[in-house]
Protein backbone atom coordinates (compact mmCIF):
# COMPACT_ATOMS: atom_id res chain seq x y z
CA UNK A 1 0.00 0.00 0.00
CA UNK A 2 1.30 3.42 -0.96
CA UNK A 3 1.91 5.86 1.89
CA UNK A 4 0.02 8.56 -0.04
CA UNK A 5 -3.73 8.88 0.45
CA UNK A 6 -5.13 10.78 -2.50
CA UNK A 7 -8.22 12.93 -1.87
CA UNK A 8 -11.03 12.79 -4.40
CA UNK A 9 -11.50 16.52 -4.81
CA UNK A 10 -11.77 19.02 -7.65
CA UNK A 11 -8.09 18.51 -8.46
CA UNK A 12 -8.45 14.74 -8.79
CA UNK A 13 -11.62 15.14 -10.87
CA UNK A 14 -9.85 17.54 -13.26
CA UNK A 15 -6.81 15.24 -13.56
CA UNK A 16 -8.91 12.15 -14.29
CA UNK A 17 -11.41 13.07 -17.00
CA UNK A 18 -14.17 10.79 -18.17
CA UNK A 19 -14.34 9.50 -21.76
CA UNK A 20 -15.75 12.04 -24.21
CA UNK A 21 -18.52 11.03 -26.61
CA UNK A 22 -18.56 13.30 -29.62
CA UNK A 23 -20.25 13.34 -33.03
CA UNK A 24 -21.25 9.91 -34.25
CA UNK A 25 -21.96 8.59 -30.76
CA UNK A 26 -24.61 5.86 -30.59
CA UNK A 27 -26.40 4.12 -27.74
CA UNK A 28 -24.05 1.18 -28.05
CA UNK A 29 -20.90 3.27 -28.12
CA UNK A 30 -21.97 5.04 -24.93
CA UNK A 31 -21.98 1.69 -23.18
CA UNK A 32 -24.31 -1.19 -22.33
CA UNK A 33 -25.01 -2.15 -18.72
CA UNK A 34 -26.66 -5.34 -17.48
CA UNK A 35 -27.98 -5.33 -13.89
CA UNK A 36 -28.88 -8.66 -12.27
CA UNK A 37 -30.80 -8.79 -9.02
CA UNK A 38 -34.03 -8.03 -7.23
CA UNK A 39 -36.42 -10.28 -5.33
CA UNK A 40 -39.99 -10.26 -4.07
CA UNK A 41 -38.76 -8.60 -0.89
CA UNK A 42 -36.85 -5.86 -2.76
CA UNK A 43 -38.45 -5.69 -6.20
CA UNK A 44 -37.46 -2.08 -6.92
CA UNK A 45 -33.71 -2.19 -6.21
CA UNK A 46 -32.82 -2.47 -9.89
CA UNK A 47 -34.70 0.73 -10.64
CA UNK A 48 -32.15 2.62 -8.55
CA UNK A 49 -29.15 0.91 -10.13
CA UNK A 50 -30.46 1.16 -13.67
CA UNK A 51 -31.44 4.82 -13.42
CA UNK A 52 -28.04 5.68 -11.95
CA UNK A 53 -26.29 3.99 -14.88
CA UNK A 54 -28.41 5.93 -17.36
CA UNK A 55 -27.95 9.23 -15.52
CA UNK A 56 -24.14 9.00 -15.71
CA UNK A 57 -24.41 8.52 -19.45
CA UNK A 58 -24.66 4.80 -20.24
CA UNK A 59 -26.38 4.32 -23.59
CA UNK A 60 -28.35 1.14 -22.88
CA UNK A 61 -29.43 -0.66 -19.72
CA UNK A 62 -30.90 -4.12 -19.26
CA UNK A 63 -32.50 -5.11 -15.94
CA UNK A 64 -32.71 -8.85 -15.24
CA UNK A 65 -34.98 -9.72 -12.33
CA UNK A 66 -37.69 -12.11 -11.13
CA UNK A 67 -40.70 -12.43 -13.41
CA UNK A 68 -43.09 -11.08 -10.75
CA UNK A 69 -41.22 -7.77 -10.65
CA UNK A 70 -40.37 -7.41 -14.33
CA UNK A 71 -43.50 -5.65 -15.63
CA UNK A 72 -43.61 -3.09 -12.84
CA UNK A 73 -39.91 -2.41 -13.21
CA UNK A 74 -40.33 -1.88 -16.93
CA UNK A 75 -43.03 0.71 -16.32
CA UNK A 76 -40.87 2.51 -13.74
CA UNK A 77 -37.83 2.60 -16.04
CA UNK A 78 -39.19 2.70 -19.60
CA UNK A 79 -35.73 3.60 -20.92
CA UNK A 80 -34.41 0.15 -19.96
CA UNK A 81 -35.02 -3.32 -21.34
CA UNK A 82 -36.34 -5.68 -18.66
CA UNK A 83 -35.70 -9.41 -18.69
CA UNK A 84 -37.99 -11.67 -16.66
CA UNK A 85 -36.10 -14.49 -14.94
CA UNK A 86 -37.48 -17.65 -13.29
CA UNK A 87 -38.22 -17.40 -9.58
CA UNK A 88 -37.54 -19.98 -6.88
CA UNK A 89 -39.88 -20.82 -4.03
CA UNK A 90 -38.44 -18.09 -1.81
CA UNK A 91 -39.05 -15.15 -4.12
CA UNK A 92 -35.46 -15.03 -5.39
CA UNK A 93 -33.98 -15.56 -8.86
CA UNK A 94 -33.99 -19.25 -9.80
CA UNK A 95 -31.80 -21.31 -12.14
CA UNK A 96 -30.94 -19.11 -15.13
CA UNK A 97 -27.56 -20.26 -16.43
CA UNK A 98 -28.37 -20.40 -20.16
CA UNK A 99 -30.44 -17.23 -20.16
CA UNK A 100 -27.76 -15.23 -18.37
CA UNK A 101 -25.02 -16.61 -20.60
CA UNK A 102 -26.77 -14.98 -23.57
CA UNK A 103 -27.29 -11.67 -21.80
CA UNK A 104 -23.66 -11.53 -20.71
CA UNK A 105 -22.54 -11.58 -24.34
CA UNK A 106 -24.34 -8.32 -25.16
CA UNK A 107 -23.20 -5.90 -22.46
CA UNK A 108 -20.03 -4.01 -21.58
CA UNK A 109 -20.51 -3.98 -17.81
CA UNK A 110 -22.54 -6.17 -15.47
CA UNK A 111 -23.73 -5.29 -11.95
CA UNK A 112 -24.61 -8.19 -9.67
CA UNK A 113 -26.16 -8.01 -6.24
CA UNK A 114 -28.77 -5.27 -5.71
CA UNK A 115 -31.94 -6.63 -4.15
CA UNK A 116 -30.75 -10.23 -3.74
CA UNK A 117 -31.47 -11.57 -0.26
CA UNK A 118 -30.23 -15.17 -0.41
CA UNK A 119 -26.46 -15.84 -0.29
CA UNK A 120 -26.83 -19.14 -2.15
CA UNK A 121 -28.62 -17.41 -5.00
CA UNK A 122 -26.01 -14.66 -5.06
CA UNK A 123 -23.20 -17.23 -5.14
CA UNK A 124 -24.81 -19.17 -8.00
CA UNK A 125 -25.33 -16.03 -10.07
CA UNK A 126 -21.80 -14.84 -9.34
CA UNK A 127 -20.48 -18.15 -10.61
CA UNK A 128 -22.35 -17.70 -13.89
CA UNK A 129 -21.01 -14.16 -14.35
CA UNK A 130 -17.41 -15.02 -13.54
CA UNK A 131 -17.24 -17.98 -15.88
CA UNK A 132 -17.89 -15.63 -18.80
CA UNK A 133 -14.73 -15.57 -20.87
CA UNK A 134 -14.60 -12.10 -22.33
CA UNK A 135 -11.58 -9.86 -21.96
CA UNK A 136 -13.67 -6.72 -22.48
CA UNK A 137 -16.32 -7.31 -19.79
CA UNK A 138 -16.16 -5.33 -16.54
CA UNK A 139 -18.02 -6.36 -13.39
CA UNK A 140 -19.39 -4.51 -10.35
CA UNK A 141 -20.10 -6.80 -7.39
CA UNK A 142 -22.46 -5.28 -4.83
CA UNK A 143 -24.51 -6.15 -1.74
CA UNK A 144 -25.07 -9.84 -0.94
CA UNK A 145 -22.83 -10.98 -3.80
CA UNK A 146 -19.71 -9.46 -2.19
CA UNK A 147 -19.49 -12.00 0.60
CA UNK A 148 -19.76 -14.82 -1.96
CA UNK A 149 -16.49 -13.89 -3.68
CA UNK A 150 -14.51 -16.13 -1.31
CA UNK A 151 -16.27 -19.17 -2.82
CA UNK A 152 -15.33 -18.41 -6.45
CA UNK A 153 -11.71 -17.32 -6.19
CA UNK A 154 -10.63 -18.85 -9.52
CA UNK A 155 -13.31 -16.92 -11.37
CA UNK A 156 -12.29 -13.66 -9.71
CA UNK A 157 -8.69 -14.18 -10.81
CA UNK A 158 -9.85 -14.37 -14.42
CA UNK A 159 -11.28 -10.84 -14.06
CA UNK A 160 -8.18 -9.32 -12.50
CA UNK A 161 -8.14 -5.58 -13.15
CA UNK A 162 -11.74 -5.58 -14.43
CA UNK A 163 -13.76 -5.98 -11.25
CA UNK A 164 -15.05 -3.43 -8.72
CA UNK A 165 -16.34 -4.27 -5.23
CA UNK A 166 -18.62 -1.83 -3.38
CA UNK A 167 -19.00 -3.13 0.21
CA UNK A 168 -20.20 -1.38 3.31
CA UNK A 169 -18.56 -2.52 6.53
CA UNK A 170 -20.97 -5.39 7.10
CA UNK A 171 -20.45 -6.80 3.62
CA UNK A 172 -16.70 -6.39 3.97
CA UNK A 173 -16.85 -8.34 7.23
CA UNK A 174 -18.56 -11.23 5.43
CA UNK A 175 -15.88 -11.23 2.75
CA UNK A 176 -12.72 -10.98 4.82
CA UNK A 177 -13.78 -12.52 8.15
CA UNK A 178 -13.02 -9.46 10.28
CA UNK A 179 -15.38 -7.85 12.76
CA UNK A 180 -17.04 -4.61 11.76
CA UNK A 181 -15.24 -2.85 14.61
CA UNK A 182 -11.89 -4.00 13.21
CA UNK A 183 -12.82 -2.63 9.82
CA UNK A 184 -13.94 0.63 11.38
CA UNK A 185 -10.56 0.95 13.11
CA UNK A 186 -8.55 0.86 9.86
CA UNK A 187 -10.77 0.91 6.76
CA UNK A 188 -7.99 2.03 4.46
CA UNK A 189 -5.78 -0.97 5.22
CA UNK A 190 -8.67 -3.43 5.03
CA UNK A 191 -9.70 -2.09 1.63
CA UNK A 192 -6.09 -2.26 0.42
CA UNK A 193 -5.69 -5.87 1.58
CA UNK A 194 -8.87 -6.98 -0.18
CA UNK A 195 -7.95 -5.09 -3.35
CA UNK A 196 -4.59 -6.84 -3.44
CA UNK A 197 -6.01 -10.28 -2.64
CA UNK A 198 -8.75 -10.12 -5.27
CA UNK A 199 -6.94 -7.88 -7.78
CA UNK A 200 -9.99 -5.63 -7.71
CA UNK A 201 -10.80 -1.99 -7.12
CA UNK A 202 -12.54 -1.75 -3.75
CA UNK A 203 -14.78 1.11 -2.62
CA UNK A 204 -15.27 0.59 1.12
CA UNK A 205 -18.30 2.73 1.94
CA UNK A 206 -18.85 4.57 5.19
CA UNK A 207 -19.09 8.10 6.55
CA UNK A 208 -15.79 8.39 4.67
CA UNK A 209 -15.17 6.19 1.62
CA UNK A 210 -11.81 4.58 0.93
CA UNK A 211 -10.99 3.31 -2.56
CA UNK A 212 -8.13 0.86 -2.99
CA UNK A 213 -6.60 -0.38 -6.23
CA UNK A 214 -4.61 -3.60 -6.73
CA UNK A 215 -1.41 -1.61 -7.37
CA UNK A 216 -1.55 -0.05 -3.89
CA UNK A 217 -3.14 3.28 -4.82
CA UNK A 218 -5.52 4.60 -2.16
CA UNK A 219 -8.16 7.29 -2.65
CA UNK A 220 -10.33 8.99 -0.05
CA UNK A 221 -13.66 10.81 -0.25
CA UNK A 222 -14.74 12.72 2.82
CA UNK A 223 -18.40 11.77 2.64
CA UNK A 224 -21.60 13.26 1.33
CA UNK A 225 -23.38 13.59 4.66
CA UNK A 226 -25.68 11.57 6.87
CA UNK A 227 -28.49 11.74 4.31
CA UNK A 228 -26.73 9.12 2.20
CA UNK A 229 -27.18 6.57 4.99
CA UNK A 230 -30.54 5.49 3.59
CA UNK A 231 -31.96 2.41 1.93
CA UNK A 232 -31.01 2.07 -1.73
CA UNK A 233 -28.10 4.50 -1.60
CA UNK A 234 -25.59 1.74 -2.31
CA UNK A 235 -27.66 0.47 -5.25
CA UNK A 236 -27.35 3.93 -6.78
CA UNK A 237 -23.58 4.00 -6.30
CA UNK A 238 -23.17 0.59 -7.95
CA UNK A 239 -25.15 1.80 -10.96
CA UNK A 240 -23.15 5.01 -11.27
CA UNK A 241 -19.84 3.12 -11.28
CA UNK A 242 -21.19 0.60 -13.79
CA UNK A 243 -22.43 3.29 -16.14
CA UNK A 244 -19.05 5.00 -16.14
CA UNK A 245 -17.26 1.69 -16.71
CA UNK A 246 -19.50 0.96 -19.68
CA UNK A 247 -18.59 4.34 -21.17
CA UNK A 248 -14.94 3.31 -21.15
CA UNK A 249 -13.57 4.72 -17.90
CA UNK A 250 -10.96 2.60 -16.14
CA UNK A 251 -12.07 0.85 -12.93
CA UNK A 252 -10.20 3.35 -10.73
CA UNK A 253 -11.52 6.40 -12.58
CA UNK A 254 -15.07 5.03 -12.77
CA UNK A 255 -15.06 4.21 -9.06
CA UNK A 256 -13.57 7.54 -8.01
CA UNK A 257 -16.01 9.49 -10.16
CA UNK A 258 -18.92 7.32 -9.01
CA UNK A 259 -18.12 7.93 -5.36
CA UNK A 260 -17.66 11.65 -6.00
CA UNK A 261 -20.94 11.99 -7.94
CA UNK A 262 -22.79 10.04 -5.27
CA UNK A 263 -21.35 12.11 -2.43
CA UNK A 264 -21.73 15.48 -4.15
CA UNK A 265 -25.32 14.62 -5.01
CA UNK A 266 -25.94 13.93 -1.35
CA UNK A 267 -24.50 17.33 -0.49
CA UNK A 268 -26.66 19.08 -3.10
CA UNK A 269 -29.81 17.39 -1.83
CA UNK A 270 -28.91 18.20 1.77
CA UNK A 271 -28.81 21.85 0.76
CA UNK A 272 -32.03 21.83 -1.23
CA UNK A 273 -34.10 19.31 0.74
CA UNK A 274 -32.56 19.13 4.20
CA UNK A 275 -29.70 17.08 5.64
CA UNK A 276 -31.72 13.86 6.03
CA UNK A 277 -34.97 12.57 4.60
CA UNK A 278 -34.22 12.71 0.89
CA UNK A 279 -34.56 9.40 -0.95
CA UNK A 280 -31.99 7.33 -2.77
CA UNK A 281 -33.99 7.62 -5.97
CA UNK A 282 -33.42 11.39 -5.93
CA UNK A 283 -29.64 11.02 -6.18
CA UNK A 284 -29.36 10.08 -9.89
CA UNK A 285 -31.25 13.22 -10.91
CA UNK A 286 -28.31 15.25 -9.65
CA UNK A 287 -25.68 13.42 -11.69
CA UNK A 288 -26.14 15.27 -15.02
CA UNK A 289 -25.69 18.61 -13.22
CA UNK A 290 -22.29 17.42 -11.91
CA UNK A 291 -20.97 15.71 -15.03
CA UNK A 292 -18.70 17.71 -17.38
CA UNK A 293 -20.54 19.35 -20.25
Amino acid sequence: MSDDLIPIDSGWIAANPLPVHGPGTTKNSRGRVLVIGGSRRVPGALRLTGEAALRVGAGKVQLATIEAAALGLGLLVPEAAVIALPENGHGEIGAVDTQLDRLLQSCDTVVLGPGIGDPDVAAALLGVVLRTRRDDLTVVVDAMAIGCLKTVRDGVDAFAGRIVLTPHHGEMAMLCGLGEDEIEDDPRSVAADVAHAHRAVVALKGSDTFIAAPDGMSLHYGGGGAGLATGGSGDVLAGAIAGLLSRGATPVVATGWGVWLHGQSGRRLATSSGPIGFLARQLPWEFPHLLPQ
